[in-house]
C-alpha cells in the first residue's frame, strides 16, 4: 500500500525540481502569459489525474479501495473514488483562492520584489505540503477512530461559513500582526532586501547584494551593526513565514472541508497536494485582478456552508438523492463556483461604477 505514496511523492518532487531547477532557476518576474501556461499545466494534471484514480480504484492496484471509507462506510469503486477525488480537487482549489487574496496583501505590504515573489512562494508551498500532510494523517486517524468528529467538522464548517457571509470586510495589515512583532522581537531582520536570499552572514557578499540586480546595494544599518559571521533574516524570510503561517490558518477550514466527501487518505492527500500546486501559478494568474472578483467570496463562504450541511446530514441527504449523492454534491460546488466569478466578471463593473 505504500507504493502509491511513493510513486505520487516521487513525481511531485520531480515536478517540483523540474520547475525550481529548469524553468525557474534564474529569478524573474513571472508574466501573465507565464503564469497561465503553468495554472494549465497544474489544473490538466490535477483534472487528468482522475482517470488514474478511477484506473487504479477499480482495478485494486496496489489494495487501493478495498479498505471501506471511514465517512460513507463504502469501498471505493473506480467511479465512486474519481467523483470523491475531483470534488475534493474542486473545494480544495475553491478555497485555496481566498488564499490568494491573502498572499496577495502580504507580499504587497512587504514589497517583495516582482523577480524574488516565485521563489518566496514556491518554498511557501513545499512547507504548505508538508503541513498538510502532517494534518491529513492527523484528521484520518481522528475520523477513523471517532467517526462523531464529522459532525464536529461539520458545525465548524457552518459557523465558519456564516461569519465569512455576515462578517463586513476589513483592511489588514499583515506586517502589523502578532505574528511579526514577535519575530522583530526574537531575530535580527536586515532593512532591505539582499537578492534572493532569505538568511544573510553580515560581511559576507550575501550581505553586500543589492535587492535588484543591477542596483548598487543600499547601506544596510542592522548589517552594519552586527558582529561579523551574525546570521541575519531578510524581509523575504519574514513574508515566507507569512506565507506559511496563513496556510495553516486556512487549512483549518480546508482539511475538515475535505473530509465530508471522503477518508481515504490517498484521495485526501493527492487532491490537496493538485490543489496548493496549482495555487502558486493562480497566484500570478489572478493577484492583477482580485479586485474584479467581488463576489467570489460570498461563493467560497457557501460551498463551505454546502460542504458542512453535506457532513452533518450526509446520511439524509443520500437517502435523498440517491447513488447520484456525490456527482450532485460536485455540481452544486461547480456551479457555485462558476456563478461567482462569471457574476463578479459581469456586474464588479457596474458596481463599481455606481
Amino acid at each position: 500500500m505504500i507504493l502509491p505514496w511513493v510513486i505520487f511523492i516521487g513525481f511531485v518532487l520531480c515536478m517540483l525540481a523540474l520547475d525550481l531547477g529548469v524553468f525557474h532557476r534564474k529569478s524573474h518576474a513571472v508574466s501573465f502569459k507565464e503564469s497561465m501556461g503553468w495554472s494549465a499545466v497544474w489544473i490538466t494534471l490535477g483534472v487528468s489525474f482522475s482517470v488514474l484514480v478511477y484506473l487504479a480504484y477499480e482495478g485494486h492496484w496496489f489494495g487501493l479501495g478495498l479498505t471501506p471509507d471511514s465517512v460513507d462506510g463504502l469501498l471505493n469503486t473506480g467511479k465512486l473514488a474519481a467523483t470523491k477525488y475531483l470534488t475534493g480537487y474542486v473545494v480544495e482549489e475553491s478555497l485555496s483562492m481566498d488564499n490568494i487574496f491573502v498572499i496577495a496583501m502580504i507580499i504587497g505590504s512587504l514589497g517583495v520584489p516582482a523577480r524574488y515573489q516565485h521563489r518566496v512562494l514556491f518554498w511557501g508551498i513545499l512547507g504548505a505540503l508538508v503541513m498538510r500532510g502532517l494534518m491529513i494523517g492527523v484528521g484520518v486517524t481522528l475520523v477513523h477512530h471517532f467517526h462523531w468528529i464529522l459532525y464536529v467538522f461539520g458545525a465548524f464548517l457552518v459557523i465558519t461559513a456564516i461569519k465569512m457571509l455576515l462578517m463586513k470586510e476589513k483592511e489588514e495589515h499583515p506586517e502589523e500582526s502578532f505574528l511579526i512583532r514577535w519575530i522583530k522581537r526574537s531575530f535580527p531582520i536586515t532593512k532591505h532586501y539582499h537578492g534572493q536570499h532569505f538568511f544573510v552572514k553580515a560581511g559576507s557578499a550575501a550581505s553586500r547584494e543589492a535587492a535588484e540586480p543591477g542596483e548598487e546595494a543600499k547601506d544596510d544599518p542592522v548589517v552594519s551593526a552586527a558582529p561579523s559571521g551574525k546570521w541575519l533574516l531578510t524581509p523575504l524570510a519574514v513574508a515566507l513565514v507569512l506565507i506559511e503561517a496563513t496556510d495553516l490558518i486556512f487549512a483549518v477550514d480546508s482539511i475538515p472541508a475535505i473530509f465530508s466527501i471522503t477518508a481515504d487518505p490517498f484521495l485526501v492527500f493527492t487532491s490537496n497536494v493538485f490543489a496548493i500546486l496549482g495555487l502558486r501559478s493562480l497566484y500570478f494568474a489572478l493577484a492583477g485582478m482580485l479586485e474584479k472578483f467581488t463576489y467570489l467570496k460570498p461563493a467560497l463562504s457557501l460551498i463551505l456552508l454546502v460542504v458542512g450541511i453535506k457532513m452533518l446530514a450526509a446520511k439524509w441527504l443520500k437517502l435523498w438523492l440517491g447513488d447520484s449523492f456525490n456527482v450532485i454534491i460536485l455540481g452544486v460546488i461547480l456551479g457555485i463556483l462558476v456563478t461567482g466569478v462569471v457574476t463578479s466578471l459581469l456586474l464588479a463593473p457596474k458596481h463599481k461604477d455606481a
